[in-house]
């Protein structure tokens, strides 16, 4: 049980991760191109499927992903209202493909719990 809650606590410890480089001022560089919706794809995948391998029932697996992908928007939305950053649907497109990537790849394997 003890180790159930440390997968728990570092799956929200990532879900932090991201909303701190998505508001932050100076977020990393990643050096390739369109290495900003790469990283954005990566990041809300890993996010997903980790959360998605956490839980067994799908209502539950479908309320974190809908809410991942409406978190990747908000995020957008956040970024264009702070005049710091640049709101941009494409990386909205990165953030929800990313979801649901992470999502699918989590139904084919089994969860980890309950």
């Amino acid at each position: 049980m003890r180790q159930r809650a440390l997968w728990v606590a570092g799956a929200w410890l990532l879900c932090a991760v991201i909303v701190w480089l998505s508001l932050t001022p100076s977020p990393p560089k990643v050096d390739i191109e369109q290495g900003d919706k790469v990283a954005h794809f990566l990041a809300y995948g890993t996010l997903a499927f980790w959360f998605c391998t956490l839980y067994r029932t799908r209502g539950t697996r479908l309320a974190y992903v809908a809410g991942f992908i409406a978190m990747g928007a908000a995020l957008e939305f956040l970024q264009g209202w702070t005049g710091i950053r640049e709101f941009e649907i494409a990386d909205m497109l990165a953030n929800a493909l990313g979801v649901l990537a992470g999502w699918g790849t989590a139904v084919i394997r089994p969860a980890a719990g309950a």
